[in-house]
């Protein structure tokens, strides 16, 4: 993955010292401390990662003398690291600047400390490298919850969004949900850049759900923990009454808990969200109501 070395350092809050080739080319989602090699060990050298110079790094450095200095660093950037980060506010070495701008390779300063600055890299490009896919769809943060609800087009997906916003939750996408794997178990949910905050109404046309419900009503992106199919009502087909049957979705190998939920005049889908989205709550806490009143009854049943 290829990030431009300003969108680098404006993600991180970091200071450009030297923007080398303008790009930083990122393969892993890893970082690299280069003690050892400071120290002369580049066996098993981790050079594809960023790599990170904090307090001990800086210290050891100026343990050493000039020529030591000018051959660790020869060495070093003889590797294609992506680029450098410098921690705690220390200036860059004159022969580490040499050799970064031989090989154009960029360095980016911080005041920050250094395992803070780590943890920041490794969630940045774990985004940035997660798999990713673009489904269609609304996704709504409802109380708390990611809620993405999917159907067939027309089928009313944006209006009950919009009446989910007008009841105080806030929209992370409409149409278009671009969606993460974050780790084995997390699907992170945002809008493409083009037509973040914006829904289409049909009949209306395009509305800013910013400008018309203020900012507490987006969210710029959200985990997705539900998700909600709406379907025009068959009279033929026989829905779940009790809600023991549990179904799911999978969206680049994670299950998520789906309900299917039939669309037909007079029912207020935007209040039946809620509530799932409550229920799902509940589940989270231990308590299954559906499982409660089969106990109930089977209990009932026996006296």
């Amino acid at each position: 993955m290829i990030v431009t070395v300003g969108q680098f350092a404006e993600e991180l809050e970091l200071t450009v010292f030297y923007r080398g080739a303008g790009n930083v080319n990122v393969l892993n989602s890893d970082i690299n401390r280069p003690g050892l090699q400071m120290a002369g060990f580049f066996k098993r050298f981790a050079f594809e990662r960023v790599q990170i110079l904090g307090n001990t790094e800086m210290s050891f450095w100026q343990e050493v003398d000039e020529e030591f200095r000018k051959e660790r660093m020869r060495i070093f950037f003889s590797y294609d690291v992506p680029c450098v980060i410098i921690t705690r506010g220390y200036e860059p070495p004159e022969e580490l600047i040499a050799q970064a701008e031989k090989r154009q390779i960029p360095i980016f300063t911080t005041d920050g400390v250094t395992t803070k600055v780590v943890q920041e890299v490794i969630i940045y490009l774990n985004k940035l490298l997660a798999p990713s896919v673009s489904r269609h769809g609304v996704l709504m943060d409802v109380d708390g919850i990611g809620m993405f609800i999917i159907g067939e087009s027309s089928v009313g997906k944006s209006e009950t969004a919009l009446e989910l916003v007008k009841r105080g939750h806030r929209l992370v996408a409409d149409d278009v949900v671009e969606i993460k794997k974050i780790d084995e178990k997390t699907l992170l949910g945002t809008s493409p850049e083009l037509t973040r905050f914006l829904m289409e109404i049909r009949g209306l046309g395009i509305i800013d759900v910013q400008k018309l419900y203020g900012v507490g009503s987006v969210v710029l992106e959200k985990t997705i923990e539900m998700c909600v199919e709406m379907e025009e009502w068959d009279e033929n087909k026989e829905y779940d009454r009790l809600g023991m049957d549990e179904q799911f979705v999978s969206v680049l190998g994670v299950d998520i808990p789906k309900v299917l939920m039939p669309v037909r005049p007079g029912r207020n889908l935007a209040i039946i969200i809620e509530v799932a989205s409550r229920n799902i709550r509940l589940k989270k806490m231990g308590y299954h109501t559906a499982l409660e009143f089969d106990e109930r009854v089977a209990h009932y049943m026996e006296k």
